[in-house]
């Protein structure tokens, strides 16, 4: 398993920095983006606005999730992972296939909270984490939003 990680991980590095205009040594066929599986399409009026994730080349790349209810930190990190784990399920991944984890607070003080509920939910080997606070706060009024990369 850390072996499928570590060649995962090295062609996501290896894709961050083609975008960025690094050049790489190892020169691959260009990638056949019509082959890009998206689920759950969401429309501002008649024009897409992102998708909730995209399966690509082995890889599914879950947009953030956020609580957009009455509650406290706990309520909405149980939810939003929820959410997650309900999306990777539909793109054919699970929570111990999750690589690598992005998540947004409203608050840092919600910091401790939020990983109490955080903790465990994705298996033995939990993913690489970011976890920082948002300026001027979360869209949507959530206290957290997550996002994640994981393997099919």
């Amino acid at each position: 398993m850390k072996v499928e990680r570590r060649s995962i991980l090295k062609r996501i590095v290896a894709s961050v920095a083609g975008i960025a205009g690094v050049n790489v040594v190892a020169k691959a066929a260009a990638p056949d983006y019509a082959g890009k599986e998206t689920f759950n399409v969401v429309y501002d009026q008649e024009v897409p606005l992102f998708s909730g994730s995209t399966k690509h080349n082995g890889l599914v790349f879950v947009a953030g999730k956020g609580a957009h209810f009455e509650g406290d930190i706990t309520a909405h990190t149980k939810h939003v992972l929820d959410e997650i784990e309900a999306e990777l399920k539909k793109a054919g991944s699970s929570m111990d296939k999750v690589l690598k984890v992005n998540v947004y607070l409203s608050d840092l003080r919600d910091y401790k909270a939020m990983n109490e509920a955080y903790r465990g939910r994705f298996g033995k080997n939990p993913p690489v984490r970011t976890t920082v606070a948002v300026y001027g706060g979360v869209p949507g009024d959530s206290l957290v939003e997550i996002d994640c990369i994981a393997a099919v």
